[in-house]
C-alpha cells in the first residue's frame, strides 16, 4: 500500500506541533464507492521532500566593487578592432611628425641662407653707394667686383625662391595628410566593438593630430610669406642694381631706379570744367584742424574723400585718413581710389617744378601709408594736377 503524506502545522501553547496526515491509497481492486482511510501522524517530513519544498529563496554570490571598476574588469590584454585602428593612426602620425620636422629644418635653413645673402647684397651695395657718394673713377674695378658680388647674392636669393616653392608643395602635401588623419580619427569613434580605453587613446590621438595641423598651417603661412616678400624684393632690387651698374660705369651716383618711383607713369588728371570741388570734412590744415567747406577750382570734379595740405614737415594725417578710408570701404567694399598730387602753378618755371616735385613726393608718402594700412596698390590710381588756387602742394584722395 502506498502512503500519501500531507503536512499541516498547528500552533500549540508552548510551541509548534507538526501534524502529519497520512492518506492510505485504496488498492486498485477497491470498489468505486470506497474512500481511503485518513491517517494522522507526528513524523517529520522527509528530508528529500523538505529540500524540494523549501529550496527558495537562494542566496546569490556577493559582488565586490573592485570586480566592477578594478583590474578584473579592465583587462589589459583586450585587443579590439578600434584599438588596432588607433595603433595604425599613431604610426602614421609619427611618420608625419618626422616629415614635418624635416620640412621645418629645411625652411629654417633656407631662411637663414636668404638672410645671409641679403646681408651680403646690402653690404656690397652700401660699399658701392659710399664710394660713389665720396667720388670715384669711372669703371672702378673694386666697385665692379662689389657689383658682381651683389648680383651673385640676388641670384642665390632667386634660387632660394624656387626651393621655397618646392618646399611649399611638400608642406601642402603634409597638410593634406594631416587632414586625412584627423578625419580618420573622428570617423573611428563610430566603429563598433571598442572598449573605454580605446576612446581615451583616440581622444589623445585626435589632440596630437590637431597640434600637428596647427604647426603645418603655421609653416605654410611662413613659407608663403617668404616667397611673396622675396619675389617683390628681387623685382625691386634688380631694377636698382641696373641703375647702380650704370652709376659704376660712369662713376656718378644716380640713386634708385626710376621704374621704382610710383609717379613715373602717372598721367595728368582731368576733371570736368562744369563741376567745382568742395573740400570735405576730412581735409586738414597745417595745424591738423579740419578745413571748413569751401569752393575750390582745381581740380574740378567730385568732392575728395581726403585733402591734405603739406605746408610743413610734420603734418599728422594718418589717423584721419584711416578713418575716412575705412568708412568708405565699409559703405563701398569694391571702391577704387585715385591719389592726386596737386601743386600751385604760380611763379616762375623753376618754382613750379620744385612744387611739383614736392607734391609728388608727398603723394608717394601718402601712398606708402595707404599700403601700410592694408590697401592694395591695385585699387589706387595715381595722377597729378597743377592748381592756380593752391598756395602749397596738396594731396587729394578720391573714391571712384
Amino acid at each position: 500500500m502506498k502512503n500519501i503524506l500531507l503536512r499541516a502545522g498547528a500552533l500549540a501553547l508552548m510551541g509548534v506541533v507538526t501534524t502529519t496526515v497520512m492518506i492510505q491509497a485504496a488498492p486498485a481492486y477497491a470498489r468505486a464507492g470506497d474512500r481511503p482511510p485518513l491517517i494522522i501522524t507526528n513524523d517529520p517530513l522527509p528530508a528529500e521532500l523538505q529540500d524540494r519544498v523549501y529550496s527558495k529563496p537562494k542566496r546569490t554570490r556577493s559582488i565586490d566593487p573592485s570586480e566592477v571598476s578594478g583590474d578584473s574588469y579592465f583587462n589589459a590584454g583586450d585587443v579590439t578592432v578600434v584599438g588596432r585602428k588607433v595603433d595604425e593612426l599613431r604610426n602614421e602620425l609619427f611618420n608625419l611628425q618626422g616629415k614635418v620636422s624635416q620640412l621645418a629644418e629645411s625652411l629654417s635653413a633656407l631662411e637663414k641662407d636668404g638672410q645671409g645673402k641679403s646681408a651680403e647684397y646690402y653690404a656690397a651695395v652700401a660699399t658701392i653707394s659710399t664710394q660713389l657718394q665720396s667720388g670715384t673713377t669711372p669703371g672702378n674695378p673694386r666697385l665692379v667686383s662689389r657689383l658682381a658680388e651683389a648680383r651673385s647674392s640676388l641670384e642665390t636669393l632667386a634660387s632660394n625662391v624656387a626651393s621655397l616653392n618646392d618646399l611649399a608643395m611638400d608642406i601642402s602635401g603634409a597638410a593634406s595628410m594631416s587632414s586625412f588623419l584627423l578625419e580618420s580619427a573622428r570617423a573611428t569613434y563610430s566603429l563598433s566593438g571598442a572598449v573605454e580605453e580605446d576612446h581615451v587613446r583616440l581622444a589623445q590621438m585626435e589632440d596630437a593630430i590637431n597640434n600637428t595641423v596647427v604647426v603645418i598651417d603655421r609653416m605654410l603661412d611662413n613659407v608663403n610669406d617668404d616667397i611673396t616678400r622675396t619675389v617683390s624684393y628681387l623685382s625691386t632690387e634688380r631694377e636698382n642694381l641696373r641703375t647702380m651698374s650704370l652709376a659704376v660705369t660712369t662713376g656718378s651716383l644716380f640713386g634708385k631706379s626710376l621704374s621704382t618711383r610710383p609717379f613715373s607713369n602717372a598721367t595728368l588728371a582731368h576733371f570736368g570744367n562744369d563741376t567745382q570741388m568742395v573740400a570735405s570734412p576730412a581735409a586738414y590744415a597745417p595745424e591738423g584742424e579740419p578745413v571748413p567747406p569751401q569752393m575750390a577750382g582745381i581740380p574740378g570734379g567730385p568732392r575728395p574723400l581726403v585733402k591734405i595740405r603739406f605746408d610743413r614737415a610734420d603734418v599728422s594725417y594718418e589717423q584721419p585718413m584711416y578713418v575716412a578710408v575705412n568708412e568708405a570701404l565699409t559703405r563701398y567694399p569694391n571702391a577704387r581710389f585715385e591719389l592726386v598730387a596737386v601743386h600751385p602753378n604760380s611763379g616762375n618755371t623753376a618754382a613750379v617744378a620744385i612744387e611739383s616735385t614736392r607734391a609728388r613726393r608727398n603723394a608717394e608718402r601718402v601712398l606708402r601709408t595707404l599700403t601700410e594700412m592694408g590697401l592694395s596698390l591695385d585699387r589706387i590710381d595715381l595722377s597729378y594736377s597743377p592748381s592756380a588756387e593752391a598756395t602749397t602742394n596738396e594731396v587729394h584722395l578720391y573714391v571712384r
